[in-house]
């Protein structure tokens, strides 16, 4: 057993980092300005997206996101009640109505033969989250979209850099809302992007700084001026130049840390995939998986412990887990608000009760993976049936 915990997710920064905040700090300039300009360039040319806007978190993207596609008062919005809380929480910021409808019990993505069934004339947007890092299947939720003339806002704080039938996550929906939070693929300790059709970025853009026309570089980098106008009563969602200098460096080493990741979910199969006592997430042929998670479900009858407990034996020995997630059926806010109950989302509830997401990330050593694999192991054994 280890001597020391094996944290859940930590991020993995290095001296090209610290070097590259060093370097702003030692600029004139910390806020949004032309690092921020130059990660955005940068991430959505590798997306291959229209347009880019970096922000202070995927929840300000998803946000942005409903309010420039004109989402309001007495809207509805079609979503998966597999996701964090914030995927629903934007919804009711704009005064729209969450509809929840179930998921696949494979991918535990939304089900789009689902979709079309609770689509009524208030409906206004869907909004597909790629669980996990696993594409949605965006061609039949497109084709749906096209049918109703519905925006489609992704949710692809997972899904960097997955892709659908070989397009980019990021580049095929209306807009995109993609998360640098601290555990993600890439970081920039708290952030976002938000990606998609360039008329509704620069819309959004205008938004996400109190709704001026002007930000704070253009005003007081030489040449240019102080006068700006209020057009909108906007919000304070813009990323700074340091936060994006993190990413700069972060979106360069995205492709090897992918390679590892891959190798990490690879070793896991490999030592899962044959025992009783579990089933190990899927890959579609399809779709390139961003592996931002690794959700074991666990085979609940071969068992004599439940997951919480299985959790806590793990933490017993040393290895940090976590859930993904309570879903939104189950919060007492949106519980007590629209009557949700566990019956209504069979796949979503049952699945919840017996996934754990096991440690994923570039920096954990070939021992660290050894150590995760004979733990699991051990605990199996110990308590089956």
């Amino acid at each position: 057993m280890r001597t020391t915990f094996l944290p859940f997710s930590p991020p993995y920064i290095s001296r090209e980092e610290i070097d590259e905040v060093v370097d702003t700090l030692s600029s004139n300039w910390i806020t949004t300005g032309p690092k921020t300009k130059i990660f955005e360039s940068e991430f959505a040319e590798f997306l291959g997206a229209e347009s880019a806007l970096a922000l202070n978190s995927c929840t300000a993207g998803l946000h942005l996101a409903l309010v420039v596609s004109g989402v309001g008062s007495g809207d509805e919005v079609i979503t998966t009640p597999m996701t964090f809380c914030s995927t629903v929480n934007v919804i009711e910021h704009v005064g729209a109505c969450p509809v929840l409808v179930d998921v696949e019990p494979d991918t535990l993505n939304i089900s789009p033969h689902l979709i079309e069934s609770v689509i009524t004339p208030r409906t206004r947007a869907i909004l597909p989250v790629h669980y996990t890092g696993h594409p949605c299947k965006m061609d039949a939720i497109m084709t749906i979209a096209k049918e109703h003339r519905l925006f489609i806002i992704e949710d692809a704080a997972h899904a960097l850099p997955a892709q659908f039938k070989g397009q980019m996550i990021g580049s095929i929906g209306d807009l995109t809302a993609f998360s640098f939070y601290a555990t993600k693929n890439i970081t920039t300790a708290e952030g976002g992007m938000l990606t998609g059709n360039q008329e509704l970025i620069e819309k959004a853009r205008g938004l996400s700084l109190h709704g001026m026309n002007r930000d704070a570089w253009k005003r007081y980098d030489r040449g240019g001026s102080w006068y700006y106008e209020v057009e909108y009563p906007g919000f304070k969602y813009n990323m700074t130049d340091i936060q994006a200098s993190i990413g700069l460096q972060q979106l360069k080493k995205l492709d090897r840390f992918q390679q590892r990741r891959s190798e990490i979910v690879s070793r896991y199969n490999d030592a899962f995939s044959e025992c009783p006592y579990f089933e190990i997430p899927v890959e579609q042929t399809y779709v390139k998986h961003s592996w931002h998670l690794y959700v074991l479900r666990l085979n609940l009858e071969t068992l004599k412990i439940n997951r919480d407990q299985f959790i806590e034996e793990l933490k017993d020995m040393n290895i940090g887990t976590s859930v993904h997630f309570i879903p939104i059926h189950r919060h007492s806010y949106y519980r007590k608000k629209y009557g949700f109950k566990q019956e209504d989302f069979p796949v979503a509830d049952s699945n919840f009760l017996r996934m754990l997401s096991l440690p994923l990330y570039p920096k954990m050593s070939d021992q660290d993976i050894e150590d995760v694999i004979e733990a699991v192991l051990d605990v199996a054994e110990k308590y089956k049936r």
